[in-house]
């Protein structure tokens, strides 16, 4: 009698083992996906300036700043002379100029109608005058 008894709980166990959830504790974990970095977006390609262009973006400046040959339409108040500065000087000053970070209503006027290859051009053009 009980022989059958424990043949009949250990098939019992043994339906109940089988039947029961794993432990995964002794299985080891699958590893995490690593997670690549998302691509970086592609660089702007740099915006090279046109001198020819610029001559003809400059024809307003000549009033204040007198491009040809410094002769400036107001001779009591300083405006500084652009012919020779350097590109980057320029280009920062006018972006600056555009996003009202310098002052000046007439140049910040002038500078929110340019885009950023109007600017290349300006730059260059004058950075190349004497």
């Amino acid at each position: 009698m009980i022989r059958p008894l424990l043949i009949a709980c250990l098939t019992f166990a043994a339906a109940a083992a089988q039947a029961a959830p794993q432990d995964n504790a002794a299985t080891p974990a699958a590893p995490l996906a690593a997670t690549a970095p998302a691509p970086a977006a592609p660089a702007a390609p740099a915006i090279v300036g046109d001198a020819a262009r610029g001559e003809q973006l400059t024809y307003t400046c000549q009033g204040c700043h007198g491009v040809t040959g410094y002769k400036n339409a107001y001779p009591n108040y300083h405006v500084p002379k652009l012919g020779g500065q350097a590109a980057a000087y320029l280009s920062n000053a006018l972006h600056e100029y555009k996003t009202g970070k310098r002052k000046h209503p007439t140049m910040q006027a002038q500078a929110e109608s340019f885009t950023d290859q109007d600017i290349a051009d300006i730059a260059v053009y004058l950075s190349g005058l004497k």
